[in-house]
């Protein structure tokens, strides 16, 4: 079996009639790409074999920002430079490769298109029809030597595009939202569920590749904004199919809880000194890696579903159908700002009610009051301005104590697994150790929640 990386350059400058397009360097944008695409192409396995690289300038400049952001691998020094990989045709590039050294089983090229394209379509049935710039491809062909290269013999593993590595690159294109203060209520609320749909649409492919977790968490925002305004629809309108639909939103985003939670497990854990938990933190992580594989495949199992695909259209065709826009034609902004104030109410009731002896379940009943209270008066961002302000800071408060929950949740499964079973002595205690850290920063958040201010003034 041999496996071949084909890596097209990163964004290049314009080419000008007075320049060698063989000197074209990398624009700002191609530096950026190469950047953020180093770490996911590694984690891929893309440099476990051989590296050649075109001799043109922007190829060459690809590899330096691939070199510059993992230098432990050494990239520059090992790639081989070829001017016969400076190649705009497929065949050419086919003839290079089926000369290649038998034994070389791992293969990254880092070239150009349209011969990257063409090279992929002749040997692998579900090449896609483009290959943007800084994109992977990854080919897995049955074969024992190069020169065995058949006609869509392979099979496409993975692909990868800087847009689905890096969310910061995603944002340059990603939907942008219509100014919502100057439209009425009903143009408001229309056209903020249609943003957030395309969104969520948008968002799915950096969720499956899974390189970047501001995908993971934009996308649950998207989720949980369009639910929490559908919900609010729905207690003020008789809004037909509406109901039906939230459902399979609903799902979706209940699906994705784990794998944020262990995310952001993972995350702080990377965070920590090795000092921290002792012998014990390399078995957890193990452990939670694993966890975060199963997740992972399970939610891009599911956003290649059917049931998938018919949830969001479901949900599309609702916000975008006559009855929908027919039971808006009845909404005003009263009753928007009505059901804000409910909310207002009923979150300060349960603040009111909180106390030392209050289960985790009802502060984390108040997050969610939080996010949806957040949620309605984003949609007059300049009149609930100071509002939006206070509940930023009141929601990352109430986030870190419901993450700090989960990961607590997550340590005693560790714990009762079979590693955790099989953890030395003093790595069990350092455990014990750490965990007690936790409940102790536990509690004092809990202390600062229940020290937050009402949102609303009591009238006397």
């Amino acid at each position: 079996m041999k496996h071949l990386y084909l890596i097209r350059h990163a964004r290049a400058k314009q080419a000008s009639t007075d320049a060698d397009d063989h000197e074209r360097p990398l624009s700002v944008r191609g530096q950026h790409q190469a950047t953020a695409m180093a770490e996911p192409m590694h984690r891929l396995g893309v440099f476990a074999g051989e590296l050649h690289v075109s001799s043109a300038l922007r190829a060459r400049q690809t590899l330096l920002g691939l070199d510059a952001a993992l230098p432990e691998l050494g990239l520059a020094k090992r790639a081989h430079c070829l001017d016969a990989l400076y190649t705009f045709e497929e065949k050419p590039l086919r003839r290079w490769l089926q000369v290649t050294d038998p034994a070389t089983d791992h293969l990254a090229l880092i070239g150009h298109n349209p011969a990257l394209l063409e090279l992929a379509r002749r040997l692998c049935a579900q090449a896609p029809k483009r290959l943007p710039t800084g994109g992977l491809l990854h080919i897995a062909l049955p074969i024992a030597t190069w020169h065995e290269l058949g006609r869509q013999r392979g099979e496409l593993l993975h692909t990868l595009s800087p847009r689905e590595a890096s969310h910061a690159l995603f944002q340059r294109k990603a939907p942008e939202p219509r100014p919502l203060d100057d439209l009425g209520i009903r143009q408001r609320v229309t056209d903020q569920l249609a943003h957030q749909y395309r969104m969520i649409r948008s968002l799915e492919p950096g969720v499956a590749a899974g390189h970047d977790l501001e995908f993971l968490h934009q996308y649950r925002v998207n989720l949980r904004r369009s639910r929490a305004l559908a919900e609010t629809l729905l207690a003020i309108l008789e809004i037909p199919g509406l109901g039906r639909a939230l459902k399979g939103l609903q799902r979706q985003a209940r699906a994705t809880s784990e794998l944020r939670d262990l995310d952001v497990f993972l995350e702080n854990l990377a965070r920590l000194p090795p000092e921290a938990t002792g012998e014990a933190l390399r078995p957890l992580v193990t452990w939670l890696h694993e966890r975060t594989r199963e997740a992972r495949r399970e939610l891009c199992h599911r956003l290649g579903r059917r049931a998938y695909a018919r949830d969001m259209l479901a949900w599309q065709e609702a916000i975008a159908s006559r009855e929908f826009a027919k039971a808006l034609t009845h909404l005003q902004e009263r009753q928007i700002d009505q059901a804000l104030q409910e909310r207002l109410a009923r979150h300060d009731a349960l603040l009111t009610s909180l106390n030392d002896a209050s289960p985790d379940a009802a502060l984390h009943q108040l997050r969610k009051r939080v996010k949806r209270i957040r949620y309605l008066a984003e949609l007059s961002p300049a009149r609930y301005g100071a509002l939006l302000e206070s509940l930023k800071v009141r929601q990352e408060c109430l986030g870190a104590f419901q993450d700090l929950c989960t990961q607590l949740d997550w340590l005693g499964a560790f714990r009762a697994s079979s590693p955790g079973q099989a953890l030395a002595e003093d790595a069990r205690q350092a455990l014990m150790a750490w965990v007690a850290r936790l409940q102790e920063v536990k509690a004092a958040q809990r202390r600062e929640i229940l020290a937050l201010p009402l949102l609303r003034e009591p009238r006397g």
